[in-house]
């Protein structure tokens, strides 16, 4: 690659583990920053247990196929903070470095030495980005969380399930993923501000109070309409409209219909189509597609909302002819709005607009062999932003960073795995770690 990269020349230590923290600092790995993340094997819960390690192979600390994906563009140096020596590196790491990242609670660094205060002293224009649940202040600075719990404090849970039904919650953290990028947003405004005025900051992320403006429209319609939330039962992601519930406009504008997801051919679980009419016009555009006589009965949205079931089962019987995607292309095509229902092997494989855009590239990694892993999401014209670096086997890096940055000698390195500084005494070496200190 010959094209310069946005956060060339960026060194950022990274105590980051689990998913939010780690998540942002991927992306600034992908913009061209060189992550150094540090880790102890035996407190690194994101590569072990491990129920993602591909079939077939061994489960261990390099073989987790969710933190494999989690961590590209990584260097990995396992190092014991909490020992004096291991401190010291840190501090000698954070000197030559421009940004420290973590996502533990507010008490953590501060317990080991490493305030913002202590790190200014070691350099005055770092930039310090905490990515706490609750944050460094308040009255919950000091509680721990984890996914579901911060969930239910910052209202989704609230909103998922069915009405007069416990709250389901969801299943996937949606908000480590979305607090992973306020993370990489809070890192570049920081920077931006260091360039800026030479000086550094302390940025304080809660997770939970980002995940907040997830909940939508909720908290329009209680300080605007005074209406409190409740769990509405169906949701409006495909039907806009569920028989039995109440007939009010959405977040998304105006109720209108057709809107669901329709069956196609072959009938499979996942052999589907979403589509929506937002007009009258497009609605005579997909009616003239269907073919067959008008129904007059569906001439307007007031008329197919109260027929709706026998509006869906009318589409369902064109779509039920067709594939997913040739639904699309002629609903497209006619100017309707509608996209397939993709699974993940959809998207992998075989989604032609994904591929175009370099989303799934393929990376080499020494324990896992050749996959595919998310790249960014979005394309820059002048400096790309592109997976360069497998995740890194646990400590790969670590004679690179003590010697090539810190300027240790060998003797040193193994000075420091024998005495438990770079690795627990009692827990065998990879193969690698041994070439390491041949």
């Amino acid at each position: 690659m010959t094209a310069k990269r946005a956060l060339e020349n960026i060194r950022i230590v990274d105590f980051s583990w689990v998913r939010a923290g780690p998540w942002a600092t991927r992306w600034l790995g992908a913009l061209g920053a060189e992550v150094i993340k540090i880790e102890w094997p035996e407190s690194e819960r994101g590569r072990l247990p491990s129920s993602t390690t591909p079939q077939g192979l061994p489960v261990n600390l390099n073989t987790s196929g969710n933190f494999n994906d989690t961590n590209v563009n990584k260097k990995s140096l396992t190092l014991n903070v909490r020992s004096a020596k291991g401190l010291d590196i840190v501090k000698r790491l954070i000197a030559k470095s421009d940004v420290v990242i973590e996502n533990f609670s507010s008490r953590v660094l501060r317990n080991w030495g490493l305030g913002y205060e202590a790190m200014c002293e070691i350099k005055p224009d770092i930039v310090y980005v905490s990515m706490s649940g609750y944050g460094h202040t308040g009255r919950n600075h000091a509680y721990t969380t984890f996914g579901p719990v911060a969930q239910a404090a910052a209202g989704l849970t609230f909103q998922s399930g069915l009405p007069n039904e416990a709250p389901a919650g969801w299943g996937w953290s949606y908000m480590d993923d979305t607090g992973g990028m306020y993370g990489a947003m809070c890192v570049l405004t920081g920077l931006y501000h260091r360039n800026m005025t030479g000086k550094g900051q302390h940025i304080d992320q809660s997770q939970m109070v980002s995940s907040a403006p997830l909940n939508g429209p909720a908290l329009l319609d209680f300080t605007v309409n005074k209406r409190g939330s409740r769990r509405q039962g169906f949701p409006p992601g495909n039907r806009a409209h569920w028989p039995g519930t109440p007939l009010l406009n959405n977040y998304r504008g105006p109720t209108v219909a057709p809107h669901n997801a329709y069956r196609t051919a072959p009938g499979g679980y996942n052999d589907w189509c979403t589509i929506v009419c937002h007009s009258d016009t497009e609605w005579q555009a997909l009616e003239r597609l269907i073919g067959g006589t008008p129904d007059p009965r569906f001439a307007t949205v007031a008329g197919r909302l109260a027929h709706q079931d026998d509006l869906d089962t009318m589409i369902e019987a064109w779509t039920s002819t067709l594939d997913k995607y040739e639904v699309m292309t002629q609903c497209q095509a006619a100017g309707v709005r509608a996209m397939p229902v993709q699974s993940a092997e959809d998207r992998v494989d075989n989604d032609p607009q994904l591929r175009h855009r370099g989303m799934y590239r393929p990376l080499e990694h020494p324990a896992l062999g050749t996959f595919k892993v998310q790249n960014a999401p979005f394309v820059l014209s002048e400096t790309p932003a592109v997976n360069t670096l497998p995740s890194p086997m646990i400590g790969q890096h670590t004679r690179e960073i003590l010697e090539g940055l810190l300027g240790f000698d060998a003797a040193e390195v193994r000075a420091g795995f024998a005495d438990g500084t770079f690795w627990p005494p009692t827990r065998p070496l990879f193969p690698y770690q041994e070439e390491m200190l041949r």
